[in-house]
C-alpha cells in the first residue's frame, strides 16, 4: 500500500513539473544538479558564457543551503530567525533575478527538492520577500507577487511528506 501511495505522489509531482514552462523545467533540473551535487552543471547546462557566469553564481550562491538545511527554526519561536530567512531570502532573490522562473509553484517545487519538505511553512514568507526586494524589475516583482496563492500565503499547516519526483537532465541521444 505505502508503494501504491509513493507511486501517486510521483505521479501528481510528475504532472505538477510538465505543467511548468520549458524554461522553468530546465531551471529547476539544474538548480537540482547544483544544489545536490548531482551533475555537473556547465557541462550539461551552459550553452554559452552568460550561462556559465550564471551557473558559477549559482554554485556560490548555493553554498548557503547547506547551513540552511540544518537550521530550520522551529515555527512557534523566533530563535535563528533572522540567520535562517536572512540566508533563504538571499539564495531565493538569486533565483529570482534570474528570471527563469516565474511564479511561486515552480519556485515551490524546487525548493522542497533543495530543502526537503520541512521548508515548506518558510516559503510563503521567502518568495514574497524576495520577490518584494528592489533588484527585482517592478514589473516582475508585480508579476511574482501575484503568482503566490491566497491557499499557500494562509496555509494553516504544510505537509511533511517528503517530495516523491526529482527530475532529471534526460540525453536526447540515449531517449
Amino acid at each position: 500500500m505505502a508503494n501504491t501511495g509513493m507511486a501517486s505522489l510521483a505521479i501528481a509531482e510528475l504532472r505538477e513539473f510538465a505543467g511548468f514552462s520549458a524554461c522553468e523545467q530546465r531551471f529547476i533540473k539544474r538548480s537540482l544538479d547544483v544544489g545536490l551535487g548531482r551533475q555537473d552543471a556547465f557541462k550539461l547546462w551552459a550553452r554559452d558564457a552568460a550561462e556559465s557566469a550564471s551557473i558559477r553564481g549559482q554554485y556560490v550562491v548555493y553554498q548557503e543551503l547547506k547551513a540552511l538545511r540544518g537550521a530550520m527554526p522551529a515555527e512557534g519561536g523566533l530563535d535563528a530567525l533572522e540567520s535562517f530567512m536572512g540566508k533563504l531570502v538571499r539564495v531565493t532573490a538569486f533565483d529570482l533575478a534570474q528570471e527563469r522562473m516565474t511564479g511561486f509553484p515552480a519556485y515551490r517545487f524546487l525548493y522542497e527538492r533543495l530543502l526537503g519538505a520541512e521548508v515548506r511553512p518558510w516559503l510563503p514568507s521567502a518568495f514574497c520577500a524576495a520577490a518584494a526586494l528592489p533588484q527585482i524589475r517592478p514589473e516582475r516583482r508585480k508579476h511574482l507577487l501575484q503568482s503566490i496563492s491566497e491557499a499557500a500565503a494562509t496555509a494553516p499547516g504544510w505537509s511533511t511528506r517528503e517530495p516523491a519526483f526529482y527530475p532529471e537532465w534526460v540525453d536526447k541521444e540515449a531517449a
